[in-house]
């Protein structure tokens, strides 16, 4: 599933020629939806294939769609190139659920080590600190809440693949973006419109709450166990996870044992009472969030009480009480 045809009207170039090469065609096998869709929750079943190579490509053409600029594209397009297998299920492994970014270094390692992604950005007259760090510039990324690529494009594709609304939907929101400068003068990805802003930013709030309902959040955190697991058994290694999800799966699948948690895992179905059991878990994560800013009025939260309130009731989500699924 993609959005590309809504960002811009055709792919450069160059872009197709950096998205080619191996580290990036890795991404095409690397899920958005970080393992859940692998599971029976009712809430994952009908997702379409939604991929990091999607989301890359997505985010390239929004900033070359806004900036034109090469070298804040080719950023863009290499931002999520150090994903590892199931995305944020890792940042789970490693004890990160609430900032989710354990898993960002290493872009610039393996830029460099790939001779073909070199050759195209060299060619192109792009050089590896040019491209190999996305938060310098705020069209491809920037703190939140304010609006980047990497944040439009995900809420954007996420809206559409859980249905909360249509692809001609977010089309029409799209088509009321411009950039300007934010109240801090700094450029950002702005509305020129307020219910363009407050339709977006409602859909975006049902995203993010579908991103830390308990059926993902348990889901996550027995995956992420679940790898390490069988990386201390030694059927996975940590550089296994910086292959593809097919992979990973195939060397559980292996092994007796993997085998039998991984459909464990994957005939996880619904929610259950926590109280005695023995999977249940208390499982943090990150509340993300956007407050658009609308140009010429201000941040969408300020301008919006109905925003306001709803934004507000979701950070204010409790994560205390233990959760679990069969």
């Amino acid at each position: 599933m993609n959005l590309w045809s809504v960002y811009h009207p055709e792919i450069p170039g160059f872009v197709r020629e950096i998205a080619a090469t191996p580290p990036l065609r890795r991404l095409m096998e690397v899920g958005m939806n970080c393992g859940c869709e692998y599971t029976s929750f009712s809430r994952f079943a009908h997702l379409e294939p939604y991929s990091r190579y999607d989301h890359s490509l997505g985010c390239a053409l929004i900033v070359w769609h806004f900036s034109g600029d090469k070298r804040q594209a080719a950023a863009a397009l290499l931002h999520d190139i150090a994903t590892p297998a199931f995305a944020h299920v890792i940042d789970f492994l490693n004890g990160d659920h609430d900032r989710q970014e354990s898993t960002e270094a290493g872009a610039a390692d393996i830029i460099q080590a790939c001779a073909e992604l070199m050759e195209v950005l060299g060619r192109h007259g792009l050089s590896l600190d040019e491209v190999c760090d996305y938060h310098r510039y705020p069209l491809a990324d920037n703190d939140t809440p304010r609006l980047s690529s990497d944040r439009l494009e995900y809420s954007l594709g996420n809206i559409v693949n859980y249905r909360i609304a249509t692809r001609q939907e977010a089309a029409s929101w799209y088509g009321h973006l411009v950039t300007g400068l934010n109240e801090e003068g700094i450029e950002e990805l702005m509305f020129d419109d307020t219910a363009a802003a407050l339709a977006f930013a409602s859909g975006a709030l049902k995203a993010s709450r579908i991103y830390v309902a308990d059926e993902d959040r348990f889901a996550m955190q027995m995956l992420a166990e679940l790898l390490k697991k069988h990386i201390g058994r030694g059927v996975l290694s940590k550089e296994d996870l910086y292959t593809t999800e097919p992979q990973v799966i195939g060397l559980l699948e292996k092994d007796a044992r993997a085998a039998a948690d991984w459909q464990r895992f994957r005939a996880y179905r619904r929610m259950v009472p926590a109280a005695g059991q023995p999977q249940a878990r208390r499982i943090s994560a990150k509340k993300r969030h956007i407050d658009p800013y609308v140009k010429g009025k201000g941040r969408l939260s300020v301008i919006s009480p109905f925003y306001s309130a709803q934004l507000r009731d979701f950070l204010a989500l409790d994560f205390g009480q233990p959760v679990c699924g069969e």
